[in-house]
């Protein structure tokens, strides 16, 4: 299956499963659930599900059993996403093109559908049908790990703590390592932990890559916020130069940056070619992302 089919695939069936499960919540916060939708559905390319289901299956677990996995990493981005545009964090008002959820409805309604999207994850993974039932408190600690103190939010606090201040290499690796870097990871962490059977030195050679690939990640995102337009972006250009945060570009300069994220591309492909599995779909997802333009 190419690239983009399986990302169009991935991507209506993580719509169709997240909308199917919040559509038949109670209807005593109307407003809550519209704003949850509203969030999950305004665009995004699902890069994380695709990630779940992109390695899983190569590793040979059952789609169903990644089902859960990829609905709950994709109900924790879209909540971060919800509290990172805040007026208290990002304040932006545009994200994928639409008005932020906080501009659609309003900042107390966005705060709420954060939450109730970071809590639905994890109710997701304890009741989702899957094979596995043994591996359910795995997964819930895999995804806890990765968003909160440990991992999204200690990142988000570094970032925020971070701005108007110069840092090192070393520190800004580390900040999204956290931010951007561990829920990436994650979504190799879960789908390996639903592997019955796979050699340590294979998943030390996956983490390595999910890390890689989560910093080229970030790297790219600072690149295009220099290079790129808000029509293309979706969101205003320019708001981390603006916002005086630490970047790449801001730190290496941007032909350096690009020169960086190149190394990241060949060592994500490198980590990739140790694997006894076919790699071609996660080895065009890193191509994708190095390249993409928004």
């Amino acid at each position: 299956m190419s690239l983009d089919t399986f990302q169009q695939t991935v991507k209506n069936r993580v719509d169709s499963n997240l909308t199917q499960r919040i559509n038949v919540l109670p209807d005593h916060a109307i407003k809550l659930k519209e704003a949850m939708l509203y969030a999950l559905l305004i665009g995004g390319k699902r890069m994380r599900p695709f990630l779940v289901y992109a390695t899983g299956e190569m590793l040979g677990v059952s789609t169903e059993d990644l089902h859960g996995p990829a609905m709950a990493i994709e109900a924790i981005h879209a909540y971060s996403l919800i509290h990172d545009d805040l007026p208290a964090m990002d304040d932006d008002d545009l994200r994928r093109g639409h008005p932020t959820c906080h501009i659609k409805f309003d900042e107390a309604t966005a705060i709420l559908a954060g939450d109730a999207l970071q809590t639905l994850a994890f109710e997701i993974l304890c009741d989702y049908s899957m094979s596995a039932n043994n591996k359910r408190i795995e997964l819930v600690k895999i995804l806890s790990q990765a968003s909160g103190y440990q991992g999204m939010c200690g990142g988000q606090a570094m970032d925020l703590a971070a701005t108007n201040k110069q840092i090192n290499q070393q520190q800004l690796e580390s900040l999204h390592g956290k931010k951007t870097g561990a829920l990436i990871i994650a979504c190799v962490e879960m789908a390996i932990a639903l592997t019955p059977d796979i050699k340590p030195e294979d998943k030390l050679n996956l983490i390595k890559f999910s890390k890689t690939i989560g910093l080229a990640f970030q790297v790219q995102d600072d690149i295009l916020d220099v290079i790129s337009d808000s029509e293309t972006l979706g969101k205003p250009q320019g708001s981390d130069q603006e916002q005086n945060k630490s970047t790449y570009p801001a730190m290496l300069g941007l032909s350096q940056a690009q020169t960086y994220l190149d190394k990241l591309h060949q060592q994500a492909l490198q980590a990739l070619r140790t694997l006894p599995y076919n790699t071609e779909l996660l080895e065009a997802f890193t191509d994708f992302v190095i390249h993409r333009k928004y």
